[in-house]
């Protein structure tokens, strides 16, 4: 109130206390700042208001420092243009140091915008190249398309090459199969057949056939005006590959779905049987426990807490009292039998004759 007071009434000096004393005491706003400077630069004190603009933007961090610095650069580049270059260079890298990028698109169009107009065009093209990986994922496509129109404006369209594939990789499938297009028309306009195709090849990998349809519509036509017959049925053999490709994977995560919701879902019945009332949560853990139950209930026994040492010097009698102390379930076999067998030869084999009964014969049985 005082320093609307001072600037109504007063004169510069007091008003230019006052703020100052503001400042001084760090109970300013961004707003207060940004009146001081203008108070400064309508009387002409130039130099005197980007130091309050300095002075403000030591006071604040992001984004309450967003607007000091947007209208700090703008002056600034509007008071002297070309003429401090390297100053307005240097500013423009404060600024842009530790920017969130949800600011950094208006600050990187204004230096890039001052490169064009009274710096170098390369320098221009490296701001924008930066611009693309500094802003936000939702701003990379309209930053890349600034980037395009200008590049072309400046070198031309075949510079812009580059500036496409670099689109492709970086900006997610709905829009890098919008840059493929747009690619893919700029090579056929130049002539390049081939590398329009390639550019068509290359997007059929992220463009399922059920969804995509205008992409293969516009390849389609590509083909029929300036492919052949050989063209035109390889088009076809990557779309059928294509869709086989997104086939495959629905259905297995239609079938991981349908099992993960068969086995860990279910209906109330399936989960716990007579407990209708029950929610979801109670149910989950229901069939969790039971599933753990299962599976502990599948495993082998696990071995006898019993270890048995045998010492080397230990005869056959005790080894043998050893093993069925150890497994009083094994099947004891009889030596009689194990030397019967082992006297048989591997053709051999005992055959017991016995007398055919008279009843097996029935009517055929002569008298």
């Amino acid at each position: 109130m005082l320093a609307d007071l001072e600037e109504s009434l007063g004169t510069f000096q007091s008003t230019k206390s006052v703020y100052d004393r503001i400042l001084d005491l760090r109970i300013a706003t961004p707003q207060i700042v940004i009146n001081y400077a203008m108070f400064l630069e309508e009387h002409k004190y130039f130099e005197e208001s980007f130091k309050a603009y300095e002075r403000g933007i030591s006071l604040f961090k992001w984004p309450n420092v967003s607007d000091i610095w947007s209208t700090y650069l703008t002056k600034f580049i509007t008071r002297y243009g070309g003429r401090k270059l390297e100053r307005a260079r240097d500013l423009f890298e404060q600024a842009l140091d530790g920017c969130p990028p949800k600011y950094a698109k208006t600050l990187y169009l204004l230096y890039a915008q001052l490169e064009e107009e009274w710096g170098l065009a390369r320098h221009a093209m490296a701001v924008y190249e930066r611009a693309t990986q500094a802003v936000e994922p939702a701003q990379q496509y309209d930053m890349f398309n600034i980037y395009i129109k200008r590049a072309a404006e400046i070198y031309g369209v075949t510079y812009t090459r580059g500036i496409y594939q670099k689109a492709i990789e970086v900006l997610s499938d709905e829009h890098a199969r919008e840059m493929c297009l747009r690619f893919a028309d700029m090579e056929c306009k130049l002539g390049e057949i081939d590398r329009a195709r390639a550019i068509y090849s290359f997007c059929s990998q992220i463009c399922d056939p059920r969804t995509t349809g205008a992409f293969w519509q516009t390849w389609k036509d590509f083909e029929v005006r300036h492919g052949n017959e050989d063209t035109i049925r390889e088009m076809l053999r990557i779309r059928r590959s294509v869709q086989a490709t997104y086939n495959t994977q629905v259905n297995f995560m239609a079938s991981q779905m349908l099992k993960v919701s068969s086995s860990a879902t279910g209906t109330v019945s399936d989960l716990a049987p007579g407990q209708s009332g029950m929610d979801d949560m109670k149910l989950l853990e229901q069939r969790a426990e039971q599933l753990a139950a299962e599976a502990e209930h599948d495993q082998p026994p696990q071995a006898q807490n019993k270890i048995l040492f045998v010492r080397s010097d230990a005869s056959r009698e005790e080894l043998a009292e050893l093993a069925q102390q150890a497994n009083p379930e094994e099947i004891e076999l009889g030596e009689d039998e194990d030397e019967d067998e082992m006297d048989l030869e591997p053709n051999e084999v005992q055959l017991e004759q016995q007398s055919v009964p008279a009843a097996v014969f029935g009517s055929l049985k002569e008298d």
